[in-house]
């Protein structure tokens, strides 16, 4: 065959991938009317003027009248990821109300690099560090004597504890990597419940995921699909709406999550094992919908700030966030709910069967169950979030768009080599364990170099490049709707009471306000001469501390969009070459 018909042929084959690209992507960038129904309205430029001179104005804005506002308790606190992000805040808060911090004793994988934990309104809270997937670890963490013991038996003040802690592997999907999550989500959180019973602890509240309702999809559409399945999901709190089996959860993280929240659900009112009879644990799960975004380590927004290019695909996509301020008071309303609760019953008090006189017994019994909630307001897009966050920083934090499904093929690439590495070496261990047992010095030395060898002819996949596999577009190219409308029914409804005191919009601007004082105060201690590494700049401002999938995603695009960019360019002008031959 002659060079022109391989040449013919090849040109053909570009034009026709070229042609399925921008057609497959006119669809994934489709927002259906379903969708803009509870969204109808974009953010402008104007809006978010208004925004600043309205927030610059109420910077310091407490409403006191807040639905949601709970009391100090004087109880003990165990915050489990208190260390953290959302933990840190829920601590924050706990300080804020007015919670003695001898009460409060934070279990992380890590100490606090936050500012406002290392050397402010958290400084004097007891920090241990810890794996929660440890049992014993966990158990002797639980059960250490507290700073004031002497004064007060333990026996004497109530615990609560707040599970926050998750291993957030959200891009594996394939069943045989199930245990990398269930190690820490499933396993950890049973540790965590043990060990709550086995001191006596009162309540449990866990931070579940919004993404347990969500679906999977498919991306590379037949040229006659119109948009993928499960395009636009409403979530909400019916478990009948959940996934049941493997294959249907978006990943191995939210399945995960899903098998923690019902053990914890299960939980509620077990008898204590070191309390009188008549003490029970209550427990509770909190669905945050979709990203948790905010000052002090933020997993999605804020880090959008640091990067400041951000490649996107998803800027058509309707979906809820929190902010994290809102998320970590839901946790607090539900505690506060369950108290009342036990008050109204006579539970876990000195005489257990004896109703409280106090307290009329008009709230019904939420215990074992699981809210979701989000900001108030309609959900934006993904495009007001970015027009937001340019409008604010002047430019400097940008998003240029790319193709989404040239993204999903690169994705495919990358699960099928990260499946090959892991399943090369999983198997090379499982020989080697079993080969263990034999003495064979020249076998195991064999077994020893096939692990090099692997590790150098697969290398790991880059840490940013990791999250950019097919899970990923099951939770950012969708339109998610979370319906918190039951978390926000008065306690006398059955409802937590759950109000948000910031929109989205609002708890953008607070966290690009935090962002810039951060890097405001960190110029003014380089010129004093203190040096603090970038992880705690990104921690104390509105950096990532774990690392969010779609930003790390976003941040090894970046790395290789210029080629892609010059690819398409060249795909181009080879579509231009062959409508001049064909004319």
């Amino acid at each position: 065959m002659s060079w022109s018909f391989y040449a013919g042929t090849t040109t053909l084959v570009a034009v026709t991938l070229y042609a399925y690209i921008r057609s497959n992507d006119k669809k994934l960038w489709s927002t259906p009317a379903r969708a803009l129904k509870v969204s109808p309205r974009r953010i402008t430029e104007e809006d978010v003027e208004e925004l600043k001179e309205r927030m610059n104005r109420m910077e310091e804005r407490r409403d006191a009248a807040d639905a949601e506002a709970s009391p100090k308790t004087g109880r003990r606190y165990i915050v489990v990821g208190g260390a953290g992000f959302l933990g840190g805040w829920i601590v924050i808060q706990l300080l804020q109300r007015g919670e003695d911090p001898k009460n409060i004793r934070v279990l992380d994988i890590r100490l606090p690099a936050r500012r406002d934990l290392k050397y402010g309104i958290g400084k004097d809270v007891e920090y241990l560090v810890l794996d929660v997937s440890d049992r014993e670890a966990v158990k002797n963490a639980f059960k250490q004597p507290w700073p004031d013991a002497d004064a007060c038996p333990s026996p004497s003040i109530p615990i609560t504890i707040f599970h926050t802690a998750a291993n957030i592997r959200f891009y594996e999907r394939s069943a045989s990597l199930l245990h990398h999550s269930t190690r820490v989500n499933v396993d950890g959180t049973q540790n965590i419940i043990d060990a709550a019973l086995e001191i006596g602890a009162s309540t449990l509240i866990y931070t579940s995921s919004g993404s347990v309702g969500v679906r999977a999809s498919r991306f590379l559409l037949w040229p006659w699909e119109k948009e993928p399945n499960n395009f636009v999901q409403n979530l909400n709190d019916d478990d009948a709406l959940l996934p049941k089996k493997h294959s249907q959860f978006f990943s191995n993280y939210a399945y995960s999550k899903y098998l923690a929240e019902k053990r914890v659900r299960k939980a509620d009112k077990s008898a204590s094992n070191s309390r009188p009879q008549g003490y029970r644990l209550r427990t509770g799960c909190i669905r945050p919908g979709n990203g948790i975004f905010g000052p002090g380590g933020d997993m999605l927004c804020g880090a959008y700030l640091v990067r400041q290019t951000n490649p996107t695909w998803i800027s058509n996509i309707v979906s809820h966030f929190v902010y994290v301020e809102n998320c970590a008071a839901a946790h607090l309303c539900y505690e506060q709910r369950l108290i009342e609760i036990e008050r109204q019953h006579g539970l876990n008090s000195d005489n257990a069967d004896m109703p409280s006189p106090n307290i009329p017994p008009r709230f019904p019994d939420i215990g074992g169950q699981a809210f979701t909630i989000a900001d108030p307001g309609p959900p934006p897009t993904y495009g007001d979030v970015y027009l937001t966050l340019e409008t604010l920083t002047n430019g400097q934090t940008f998003f240029p768009e790319i193709s989404p499904t040239l993204m999903i093929f690169i994705a495919y690439i990358i699960e099928w080599y990260y499946l090959l590495r892991a399943f090369l070496l999983s198997f090379l261990l499982e020989l080697s364990s079993v080969s263990s047992g034999v003495p064979n010095k020249p076998l195991l030395n064999l077994f020893s170099k096939l692990m090099k060898l692997s590790n150098f002819l697969l290398p790991p996949v880059n840490k940013d490049f990791v999250n950019l596999q097919p899970s990923l577009f099951n939770l950012t190219m969708v339109h998610l709707i979370f319906d918190d409308s039951r978390a926000r029914m008065k306690p006398e409804q059955g409802g937590l009471g759950y109000q948000g005191r910031w929109n989205t919009a609002e708890g953008l601007w607070k966290t690009w306000d935090a962002h810039w004082k951060e890097i405001e105060m960190y110029e003014k201690e380089r010129k004093e001469g203190v040096i603090r590494s970038d992880n705690q700049i990104r921690s104390d401002g509105a950096g990532v501390s774990f690392g969010f999938g779609m930003v790390r995603a976003q941040r090894g695009v970046s790395k290789v969009v210029e080629k892609v960019q010059r690819v398409e360019e060249k795909v181009q002008r080879v579509e231009t070459k062959f409508e001049e031959v064909t004319t």
